[in-house]
């Protein structure tokens, strides 16, 4: 029986918490879409599985620890979809600079893979803890 969209998406918590990009990716549909409106510098979106392996592979390479935390998860009408807020307390590694980052993710999971997702993540406050201006996790298209 193929996992529920509340089980994949505390999987994909998990799998960010452990920095198991490759786990995470694993979670996705082959022709998934995942928008990010408020990428910086520019919204986002992510066409298949090969972009987010892509967008993974530039994130091993941040020095960030993320733990999710005040984790809410909302059922909705249609059983594919969920709505989940949650805090992410992060830590820049090579500094030990610690911030809190809101965030909500509109999640549609069909035979227990995401094939569709809008994330809003405070990319700003990421960037300013990183020191960085720009978006860090850019994905040519």
């Amino acid at each position: 029986m193929p996992l529920s969209p509340r089980q994949v998406f505390e999987r994909q918590l998990q799998t960010i918490a452990h920095r198991d990009w490759s786990a995470m990716s694993d979670l996705y549909a082959e022709d998934c879409v995942v928008e990010l409106p408020f990428n910086r510098p520019a919204p986002l979106r992510l066409e298949g599985r090969a972009q987010l392996v892509a967008r993974g592979q530039a994130a091993r390479d941040l020095p960030l620890q993320l733990s999710p935390t005040n984790l809410v998860v909302h059922e909705t009408t249609d059983p594919e979809v969920i709505v989940a807020e949650f805090d992410y307390v992060g830590q820049v590694t090579t500094t030990n600079r610690s911030f809190n980052v809101a965030n909500v993710i509109v999640m549609r999971v069909r035979d227990g893979k995401i094939v569709a997702s809008r994330d809003y993540h405070n990319h700003a406050a990421i960037g300013e803890a990183l020191g960085e201006l720009a978006e860090p996790l850019s994905v040519a298209s």
